[in-house]
């Protein structure tokens, strides 16, 4: 039988939840609590889940990507946060153009690497 996938929601971990916690609030994330060391964070239908867990090696070599419409537009969005200045360790990347499409980069409090892009058309 086959199956129709509805979303994909991966558990991303945190150094210190209550600071990341508020930095996906204040990024655009509606949160869930879940538990008290789990929250679901969601846009829309796309969403992840935040937990209470620190590995280094883990946190620092996890990457996401999520699709946004218009990546210039979006990094006006993030631009205007101005989440640096708000929490010490938020790092953000302008866009950049690839041959695919193009991107722009947000590092999170803990060190989670996001990428915000658009495809273009074919």
């Amino acid at each position: 039988m086959k199956q129709n996938i509805k979303s994909i929601r991966p558990f991303v971990g945190s150094e210190n939840f209550k600071i990341s916690r508020e930095f996906y609030s204040d990024l655009g994330f509606e949160e869930t609590v879940l538990e008290s060391n789990l929250s679901l964070f969601q846009w829309n239908r796309t969403g992840f889940y935040l937990q209470d867990a620190y590995v280094k090696d883990w946190i620092g070599n996890t990457m996401l990507f999520i699709e946004v419409d218009d990546a210039d537009a979006f990094w006006d969005y993030l631009t205007g946060l101005r989440l640096p200045e708000k929490y010490e360790t938020v790092r953000l990347t302008p866009v950049k153009t690839m041959p695919w499409g193009k991107e722009c980069f947000v590092q999170d409090p803990s060190g989670i690497l996001w990428h915000f892009g658009e495809f273009f058309s074919k």
